[in-house]
């Protein structure tokens, strides 16, 4: 069971509609998929594009491939690698949506890829799926969905349930992808990140774009580890690799829609003066960042970025995550706006404890709800109010509530 089971569970229930559940590879969404299979009693109910038979059948009867093997449930995997997908989706919801609770999953943007044809707006609610964070790991149900002003009051407590250090450590080294992370192994780790690297930019690029030159492009994988945390430069890296601006940006964007990566873009809001052009990068699979600052902040980048896709998934409002920087290059690591609104100021730190000069100067200006400095080596019993807003918190307690 993962975190998203409920919530999806109440979504087919009460709203009818199709379940979109997309996120990178191997995180667990074929894992899910067939948990909620058996759970509606529909074990014959998976049908993958990527397998042979089920393509034939889906091809040959549209509408009713799924009434001999399906139940009141069906799962339809990799199926935005049909080039008609989305047509296809939409005759088999309006043709059998009342018969069948349809669940969706792919590791390519199910939100991104849809192109042409009609539309499937209403049709369907979009779920993300995510490695293992510190809270659902941490979690008996894998439950760590809280409401905004539930989390922040827990993640301000002066506790962390029991074995969050050991979890936080066993998921910074082998990151939350469930296969490497429940091995313990980093021989493991490094088998699957070379397996991981094959499947999505020999394969799934080649079956949904048109990149042919894939040499340069796992030359620019090879360089991104060394760019996390700082914004990143089109320019320089179109230079390294000897490709157009314009290439590098397609690039990133599709290694970005088969979440290899994700970007943020900083915060422009009210203050003068800032940076709005250039994104940040980051990893969903950051074992090869042997920088610890820059691993860590990747690391907290992915719990802040699931946070915000949960609570847009809930409904509990429009999240997003930034970066705040100026012109005279003050940055605060992240910041999570409510719509297009300051919310949250969160700085990285391994060690430091005194408040980043940065983030109190944005906290000043921007006067957001929280503002907070989550640090890697505090002791998670540590508890310090500070008198100008902006208050260190240990990692271990902060990320034990995502």
């Amino acid at each position: 069971m993962r975190c998203l089971s409920p919530e999806i569970l109440r979504f087919l229930a009460e709203e009818k509609k199709m379940a979109f559940i997309a996120g990178p590879r191997q995180a667990g969404k074929t894992t899910l998929a067939k948990h909620l299979l058996s759970v509606a009693r529909s074990p014959g109910g998976y049908f993958n594009w990527d397998i042979e038979s089920h393509r034939k059948a889906i091809l040959k009867n549209p509408e009713g491939f799924w009434i001999e093997r399906g139940g009141p449930r069906i799962v339809l995997d990799e199926i935005h690698k049909y080039p008609r997908w989305k047509r296809f989706l939409k005759g088999l919801y309006d043709a059998a949506g009342r018969d069948v609770e349809i669940l969706v999953t792919g590791s390519g943007r199910l939100d991104v890829y849809q192109r042409g044809g009609d539309s499937l707006f209403g049709r369907y609610g979009l779920y993300r799926l995510h490695p293992f964070t510190l809270g659902e790991l941490l979690a008996p149900d894998r439950g760590c969905v809280r409401p905004p002003e539930d989390f922040w009051k827990e993640a301000l407590a002066a506790d962390a349930p029991s074995g969050a250090e050991e979890a936080l450590t066993a998921i910074e080294r082998l990151t939350g992808f469930p296969e490497p992370l429940f091995s313990g192994s980093e021989g493991r780790l490094r088998r699957w990140r070379r397996s991981r690297n094959h499947l999505v930019l020999r394969e799934d690029l080649r079956d949904l774009t048109r990149i042919r030159d894939i040499g340069l492009l796992e030359s620019l994988v090879s360089l991104l580890p060394e760019r996390i945390g700082a914004p990143l430069s089109l320019n320089a890296l179109s230079e390294d690799l000897g490709v157009a601006f314009g290439t590098m940006r397609g690039w990133i964007q599709s290694l970005a829609r088969l979440y290899y990566l994700f970007e943020i873009r900083p915060f422009a809001g009210r203050l003068a003066r800032t940076l709005r052009r250039e994104a940040k990068v980051y990893l969903f699979d950051y074992s090869a960042i042997e920088d610890p600052g820059a691993r860590f902040e990747n690391l907290l980048a992915l719990h802040l970025l699931k946070l915000c896709d949960a609570w847009n998934d809930w409904g509990f409002g429009d999240f997003r995550l930034h970066y705040a920087r100026d012109k005279e290059k003050r940055e605060v690591d992240f910041l999570i706006s409510e719509a297009e609104k300051p919310y949250a100021l969160i700085e990285a730190k391994l060690s430091e404890t005194d408040i980043a000069a940065p983030l109190r100067y944005f906290h000043e200006r921007l006067r957001p709800a929280f503002s907070v400095q989550v640090v890697r080596r505090l002791p998670a019993q540590t508890c310090v109010k500070k008198p100008d807003g902006a208050i260190p918190v240990p990692a271990c307690r902060f990320l034990s509530r995502i």
